[in-house]
């Protein structure tokens, strides 16, 4: 049987809230339920187990997996939140703000155990590859939000150190979602490997896609107002190419907006905007998207599965592509 997105996010959400993984005390498991309430896209979840379904007919096997990773998942939100003293996170105040700060480290230090427990009870003769697969994958999203910290003190990042710091904080849990979901689903190695090189491109081009949303998306669509990379002088791709190709006026221009803190934040937005769009980034970012999206679907063409399996998959991340627009 193939399930649709909504029917397999519908499933996880039941399976995930039937779950029993607190007990006391009260004020450390009420934070990370909260983190872990509904409302999220389960974006992980639904990729795992549409690639298990791509070779199998029977995805509840894997729904164990798809927990362990939406738990690590947000156990990263939780601490990244907290790094970057962000106030919201779906809608609602970040744990950090809704309780404190030491109740936000110790709820997101809990997790990863949590999530391990859960990963441990997979039964699949891959379980142990499954495991070692996830678990390198968030010492990658750990190493990527370090490499992210140390680009705030550096004037000298590069585009493409910039890509690899975002393949590593956010490309490699897709792919290690849809690798984990095809071996649950007996997919061979060589399947699963050509699903984790397309979820290292739709993790590349979506991270880019949201940085340029966040300058040129439409914020009734995009659920978030536009420009709060800009205001927290983030070096997105879109802000790295502009240095690239900025003349020495153009890097004043940036170089003053970046210092500016003034009473009128959209007037720094329309500013390095009007830099962006005079050296061309938009397109150059839209061009790298777009490549990046072709590359992935060459390596979901190459699957050895029925094509009516794969366009399902197919269909799901372009929606993720066209986002916010």
């Amino acid at each position: 049987m193939l399930y649709s997105p909504d029917e397999i996010r519908e499933r996880f959400e039941t399976f995930f809230q039937s779950l029993d993984y607190s007990h006391e005390p009260e004020t450390l498991y009420e934070p990370v339920r909260y983190i872990l309430s509904p409302g999220g896209k389960r974006i992980r979840p639904v990729l795992l187990l549409l690639a298990t379904n791509i070779f199998s007919d029977e995805i509840d096997n894997s729904l164990l997996a798809a927990v362990g990773i939406e738990i690590l998942h947000n156990f990263s939100l939780i601490h990244d939140d907290l790094m970057d003293n962000a106030d919201m996170r779906r809608g609602i105040p970040t744990v950090h703000r809704r309780w404190n700060r030491n109740t936000a480290i110790l709820a997101g230090d809990v997790m990863p155990m949590i999530a391990c427990r859960f990963l441990s009870d997979i039964e699949c003769t891959r379980r142990k590859q499954i495991m070692d697969l996830v678990l390198e994958t968030f010492i990658g999203v750990c190493d990527g939000q370090q490499y992210d910290m140390d680009f705030e003190n550096r004037n000298d990042v590069t585009t493409e150190e910039y890509i690899e710091m975002i393949r590593l904080k956010t490309s490699i849990v897709i792919a290690a979602c849809l690798k984990a979901g095809a071996l649950m689903g007996e997919a061979s190695e060589l399947d699963a490997s050509l699903l984790y090189r397309f979820g290292e491109k739709v993790g590349l081009a979506f991270q880019l896609q949201d940085d340029l949303l966040d300058v040129y998306g439409n914020p009734v669509v995009f659920g978030k107002k536009i420009g709060g990379d800009i205001l927290c002088n983030k070096k997105t791709y879109l802000y790295l190419s502009a240095r690239a190709r900025a003349n020495a006026a153009m890097h004043e221009e940036l170089d003053r907006w970046g210092l500016y803190t003034g009473p009128d934040p959209q007037s720094k937005i329309d500013g390095v905007k009007a830099v962006y769009n005079a050296l061309g980034v938009k397109e150059q970012s839209e061009r790298l998207i777009g490549e990046l999206f072709a590359e992935a679907m060459g390596f979901l063409d190459a699957v050895g599965a029925p094509t009516d399996r794969k366009t399902i998959l197919k269909k799901y991340v372009n929606s993720m592509m066209n986002r916010g627009k």
